[in-house]
């Protein structure tokens, strides 16, 4: 698969099968994150995988799929970091969908009862969840609407529709 296939194809995801992902599947993602690039290669990145039913039942209502919330406050000192959380869940994300594994890139979770249901360090401070699973659905993009929006929609079988900006748009090239 080239790389623009890949990215095509690697969209956000948000209803799984109830299949389980092979153990081979996300030790590969963890060593693909765990050697991606990080700003002044400080590596300040922890990972909790959650794999069992019980785990996933009792944090799942933390989870906030699809909603818009404001500018996160209290972000990591070290204003690398936050690059470094963006490299390493794009690194999974994409890594995870050249097996078929989709993927949903959360950050409206309730962090805090989420450490506490996990017993996650005090000191791990999470900024994103990657939710993984086999897509139920279909995501395809599509052109912006006369209007602008770029809300994604859904169609009458419930496959999501994401609305993109022209190369154009989003580009200056001199």
């Amino acid at each position: 698969m080239d790389f623009h296939t890949l990215c095509i194809g690697c969209r956000t995801y948000r209803r799984f099968k109830r299949k389980q992902i092979p153990e081979e599947i996300l030790d590969e993602l963890l060593e693909n994150a765990r050697i991606a690039n990080s700003a002044m290669n400080g590596q300040p990145l922890r990972y909790v995988l959650v794999k069992t039913p019980e785990a996933v039942r009792k944090i799942q209502p933390c989870f906030h799929f699809a909603a818009a919330l404001p500018k996160e406050l209290g972000q990591p000192k070290t204003p690398w970091t936050g690059i470094d959380i963006g490299i390493a869940v794009r690194t999974m994300n994409l890594n995870a969908y050249i097996h078929g594994v989709g993927s949903c890139i959360i950050g409206n979770v309730e962090f805090e009862k989420v450490k506490e249901i996990l017993s996650i360090p005090e000191t791990w401070i999470p900024r994103l969840a990657l939710a993984l699973g086999y897509p139920s659905h279909k995501s395809t993009i599509v052109e912006l609407p006369e209007d602008g929006s770029v809300k994604y929609y859904l169609d009458e079988e419930r496959q999501y529709y994401v609305p993109k900006r022209k190369r154009k748009d989003i580009s200056i090239i001199r």
